[in-house]
């Protein structure tokens, strides 16, 4: 059975409130504008999960809320604080144990940008992939049966977009 990774930064959040929390800041205009014109495109290019893996920092959980909805169908997410500011190897471990063929996660840099090019065999051609800026979205195919064995290098990358393009 193939095996799919969505893999998206949250949406472009703001800064305007010093009092708040890295953990509690929101989406600014752009961001809650990128999420559902990337939910949309996941949407029409048939890319849609089975499970969704959510960092539980307040901008990841907005981004899910206004990308989801795009779905012609429920998804269900799963909030995983160790996802927060994770690095790649954690996210990795996260991935191990998703249970569906079809998986998103959606994360923060400078983790998640490290660990969509360290678990491809080969990155896409496109200017911004190594900066993996706000709601950038790697789509990426896996052989095997389950993503236990998921390691290093073993993706295909299938398609990769960022909001600009849209």
């Amino acid at each position: 059975m193939p095996l799919t990774l969505i893999l998206t930064r949250h949406a472009k959040s703001g800064w305007d409130d010093p009092t708040l929390s890295d953990h509690d800041r929101s989406l600014d205009a752009r961001g809650r504008a990128d999420a559902p014109r990337v939910g949309a495109w996941l949407q029409g290019k048939g890319y849609v999960p089975d499970q969704a893996l959510v960092s539980s920092a307040r901008r990841t959980q907005e981004t899910w809320e206004r990308l989801s909805p795009e779905f012609q169908r429920p998804v269900p997410a799963t909030v995983v604080p160790g996802l927060y500011h994770a690095e790649a190897e954690g996210i990795l471990t996260h991935l191990r144990s998703a249970r569906s063929a079809n998986v998103m996660i959606l994360g923060h840099n400078p983790g998640i940008g490290d660990f969509a090019r360290r678990i491809v065999n080969a990155a896409p051609r496109h200017r911004e992939f190594a900066d993996y800026p706000t709601c950038a979205t790697l789509v990426a195919g896996f052989d095997g049966d389950d993503w236990s064995a998921v390691d290093w290098g073993a993706g295909r990358v299938i398609d990769f977009i960022v909001p600009r393009d849209l």
